[in-house]
């Protein structure tokens, strides 16, 4: 069944149309699901994510009325959101310690184990600011909206910063190879 058609379904027969919808998109969710959180999550959590989502489409159905231009990418996103917020409360134990509290535990090379000495080189050449974003983002999980709220700066601004520091990084490795 055609998106299109779904969606006028979903809109005159909401229960018959998420049926309809189930049906057509179950294996595209569950494929989602498996490539984010495969390895984080067991079988189980998975499958049960799969009805999270669908609920969740069911629910942001009936708040905008059905009021949707495409289907599938309505789907796509709110199952990423989902398995987002998955590993989010995941890996976000009481056992997380909060960078403030770290303060002098924090070597200089960037918690860099031996060996990694060119790759902490290197994030030190980026300057101050994107070496502190790169280690919050990468080395302490941290997502950009945090990142930007503690460093007083803007999400997209963080993100910019991150693309443009991973060029640097690619070029600033290569000339050191």
């Amino acid at each position: 069944m055609t998106d299109k058609r779904l969606i006028a379904l979903l809109r005159s027969s909401p229960e018959r149309g998420l049926r309809e919808t189930v049906l057509t998109y179950s294996a595209y969710v569950m494929k989602i699901c498996r490539i984010k959180l495969s390895g984080s999550c067991p079988q189980e959590d998975i499958e049960e994510a799969v009805s999270d989502i669908f609920f969740k489409l069911y629910r942001t159905l009936q708040k905008n009325g059905g009021d949707i231009r495409t289907l599938r990418g309505l789907i796509s996103v709110i199952a990423a959101r989902h398995c987002n917020d998955i590993l989010r409360r995941k890996y976000r134990t009481a056992e997380t310690v909060s960078l403030d509290d770290l303060g002098a535990e924090i070597p200089d090379s960037g918690g860099f184990g031996e060996g990694d000495s060119a790759l902490a080189n290197a994030l030190h050449r980026l300057g101050s600011l994107d070496e502190e974003i790169f280690l919050r983002k990468y080395f302490y999980g941290q997502i950009s909206s945090e990142i930007a709220g503690d460093l007083g700066l803007k999400t997209n601004t963080v993100d910019k910063r991150i693309s443009r520091g991973l060029e640097k990084l690619r070029r600033i490795l290569k000339e050191e190879s």
